[in-house]
């Protein structure tokens, strides 16, 4: 599952510069330990979150692989910053 944001930021009063900021979040592999309760540590083995039903519902906070919710799974965020160069001075 993935999702974007982007944000556009400006910075200063006599500058007409501006960046925008995008961010894609993705959701790697499940870390719950199932062996939490007898003092162990074992992990399901799912590699990727997959969303279990639509955006904006509560099934798509759950996995349809492994049935953990979203938070258990690794998150990884990719950042990239675009300035728009032609605006400075």
């Amino acid at each position: 599952m993935k999702k974007r944001q982007v944000v556009i930021r400006r910075e200063g009063s006599n500058r007409s510069s501006s960046a925008q900021v995008i961010r894609t979040v993705r959701y790697a592999e499940c870390q719950k330990n199932h062996a939490a309760n007898i003092g162990g540590y074992a992990v399901d083995g799912c590699r990727e979150f997959m969303a279990g039903g639509a955006d904006g519902t509560a099934a798509a906070l759950s996995c349809a692989a492994c049935g953990c919710h979203r938070n258990f799974h690794r998150r990884e965020v990719d950042t990239e910053v675009v300035c728009d160069s032609s605006s400075l001075s």
